[in-house]
């Protein structure tokens, strides 16, 4: 026979103590959370104080003047953890009288008082009420075999602590489990406190103040957040509601060198996109900020080069700062998304940009940055039940294609700026192979001791052989305008970040895949300038192998070829090259044109309509120095000066390369001709061609 019997779960009284070790990392996430708790409950002003370190009672002390609570808001909500108050009201978009939402949800967040200590003691007050005082002693408590027998009592009593008119909290812990402060974690605490609001768009009427009586003057010495950020070159803002996209870049240097300013604004350029990576579309648009809502962000970056830092007023000062700050924090309503711009978080992978591409990417040590975000837009942003950042799904990793977007740019722009300085101070080039052969030795070196030499050995001689032959083709080309210090400036680069990584401890696999990404880099430049025999082809011919090599991607990417050259149109001519190199290079500004077609014409157009992407290539004798091939398509054009467009390793696409641009000027130096941009105005294309234009132009036989 079948007995059904009915269980009730018995949860042993230690698990609530258990629940405040686990669900927060930190004594120092716990007075976080405590004075986000402060803000949910509509305090204008907060006091964090510790008292008593270096004897045997120290205490934590956390006051606010929010709206308190009463009897029964304590015994209800309070004493019944995981309550879905908090979420309930965000999900209704119910705000305080302040305009606040609630930035916790899950009803955990009072654990953190059971984090720091033992004895507890609350008071609090809701305006007409009386005063409610309760203390909790967990090693009482802990005495109850189970949760249902562990009680508390509360006194409801004539107000003492909140006298008057006045309301809040008040919440006291002693028998503090880390009764030892070090002078770090107080300074880190006091950081972390006072960084809950973000410096660039705090929300109003919310001050929070740290003290530690008999030790503040430990923090005397912690400059101004508003004074350090005054010092930064570079200043950058964007904003994205998922139509509009606008941001503003400044560059601020030493007197010495020139001040520059750059943006758009909604106003002027409305149709203006944001161009991604990682997403099956390169252009952001409403649908990826589902979930989200509209997303706005601010940078300051700074340069440890020596071009800018030897003008740094109190470097010291300003490094420590950045050691310690650095990093992009998130911002909900104004309020800090805990643990996002820590010291151990790089959630945006800025470092990882960085050692891939040193000189282009910025990385955390040398920006102070914030992105804010809606909270009650926010709703697929859902916080982790550890109190540590947003769970990581499909919605997060569109946020940062967002933010990454947008950082791109500001990185372009700063690169701009960062090569003028460099070439205002480049001395003459020396190209010296020890340059490379003292890193790799030292990896050699390393490899050695770390017992895996002959894992990378094959790829480190390849890299050194390939470098050798780079070089010695360089030297002998003797080619004007091929910027031999930028492409060496940006190959040590490399090899000192593959240095950093073997240095770091890395795998071995990733070691070789570094090393073998910088070997292939080396072996495409030294094969483009090797001098192949040049043959005289018909320039129509020529045309005829690009489009065919590119059929597929104009069919794929639903783009009309328009020229006048391959209908018979135009008259062709005659030019001596290198055919694999001259159609290597004219798909790779193909490739640049159907990537920023798409970017102005983000719906793919049906086969039922005319599509607006288009390409036209034909030929113009516009040019005194020769017959010139034309390449015009209709997407938004280049909105950067002819010597910066073909500089190495710059572009504005989130995941280009830089090579594409230089690479076909490379060939046209190569053939003796070269490679301009000129003004739509200037040659003879259809009106309708309003993008970006390229001259591709030989010389006269």
């Amino acid at each position: 026979m079948t007995e059904r019997v009915k269980l009730e779960f018995r949860p042993r009284a230690r698990l609530l103590q258990l629940l405040g070790d686990q669900l927060i990392k930190s004594p120092r996430l716990a007075v976080f959370e405590l004075v986000k708790n402060s803000y949910d409950a509509d305090a204008r002003n907060v006091e964090v104080r510790i008292e008593g370190l270096g004897t045997k009672s120290p205490k934590v002390i956390v006051r606010d003047d929010g709206f308190g609570m009463s009897l029964k808001t304590v015994r209800d909500i309070w004493f019944v953890p995981a309550h879905d108050h908090k979420e309930k009201q965000k999900e209704a978009g119910i705000r305080t009288p302040l305009g606040r939402a609630p930035v916790g949800e899950k009803g955990v967040g009072r654990f953190a008082a059971h984090k720091l200590g033992n004895r507890i003691k609350l008071v609090t007050r809701k305006a007409g009420e009386e005063e409610v005082s309760l203390n909790i002693n967990w090693d009482e408590l802990m005495k109850s075999e189970f949760l249902s027998e562990a009680k508390a009592e509360i006194d409801v009593r004539e107000p003492q602590e909140f006298t008057g008119t006045k309301t809040g909290t008040l919440i006291e812990i002693d028998g503090l489990r880390d009764k030892t402060w070090s002078r770090g974690d107080l300074r880190r605490l006091r950081r972390d406190i006072i960084s809950i609001c973000s410096p660039f768009d705090a929300p109003g009427e919310f001050d929070v103040k740290f003290s530690v009586p008999g030790r503040d003057k430990e923090f005397s010495d912690i400059p101004d957040t508003g004074e350090i950020l005054k010092r930064a070159p570079w200043h950058f803002k964007f904003e994205f509601d998922g139509e509009a996209f606008s941001w503003s870049y400044e560059f601020n240097p030493p007197a010495a060198i020139s001040k520059r300013i750059a943006g758009r604004s909604k106003e002027s350029e409305p149709e203006a996109p944001l161009i991604i990576a990682g997403a099956d579309k390169n252009v952001a648009d409403r649908q990826i900020l589902e979930g989200i809502g509209p997303v706005s962000g601010e940078f300051y970056a700074y340069d440890r080069g020596k071009e800018l830092w030897d003008n740094q007023p109190e470097k010291q000062l300003v490094s420590n700062f950045l050691n310690e700050n650095g990093g992009v924090r998130v911002y909900r309503d104004g309020v800090r998304v805990y643990n996002y711009g820590e010291e151990d978080d790089d959630w945006l992978g800025l470092d990882y940009r960085r050692f891939m591409k040193p000189a282009m990417r910025i990385s955390r040590n040398i920006v102070i940055g914030a992105i804010s975000i809606d909270l009650l837009a926010s709703t697929a942003l859902r916080d982790k039940t550890n109190r540590e950042g947003f769970v990581e799904n499909e919605a997060f990793e569109r946020l940062k294609q967002v933010v990454l977007g947008a950082f791109h740019i500001f990185e372009t722009e700063r690169s701009i700026d960062k090569e003028a300085i460099r070439k205002t101070e480049r001395k003459p080039v020396q190209i010296e192979g020890d340059k490379i052969r003292d890193p790799i030795s030292e990896i050699r070196t390393i490899a050695t001791r770390e017992k895996i030499f002959e894992k990378i050995e094959p790829s480190l001689n390849r890299l050194e052989k390939n470098y050798n032959e780079l070089r010695e083709t360089m030297l002998q080309a003797g080619l004007s305008g091929l910027g031999l210090a930028t492409v060496f400036h940006e190959i040590q680069h490399g090899v000192t970040a593959l240095l950093r990584r073997a240095k770091s401890g890395a795998s071995v696999d990733d070691i070789v895949i570094q090393a073998t990404e910088l070997e292939q880099l080396l072996y495409g430049i030294s094969g483009l300038l090797r001098r192949e025999e040049k043959s005289e082809l018909d320039i129509a011919d020529l045309v005829r192998k690009v489009r065919q090599a590119s059929l597929i991607r104009f069919r794929s990417h639903r783009v009309q070829l328009v020229s006048p050259l391959l209908q018979g149109e135009q008259d062709g001519f005659k030019i001596r090259v290198n055919s694999r190199l001259f159609v290597g290079a004219v798909t790779n500004l193909l490739d640049n044109a159907f990537y920023w077609l798409r970017a102005r014409w983000p719906s793919k157009p049906t086969d039922q309509e005319e599509s607006p992407r288009k390409i036209f290539i034909g030929v113009s004798d516009d040019f005194e120095a020769g017959p010139a091939l034309i390449i015009a398509d209709t997407g938004p054009g280049f909105q950067d000066d002819p010597d910066t467009l073909a500089e190495p390793f710059f572009t504005r696409r989130p995941d280009g390369m830089g090579l594409g641009l230089y690479y076909a000027r490379l060939v046209m130096e190569l053939s003796g001709g070269e490679m301009i941009f000129p003004e739509r105005e200037d040659v003879d294309v259809p009106e309708e061609f309003d993008g970006a234009v390229i001259a591709m132009v030989f010389p006269e036989k």
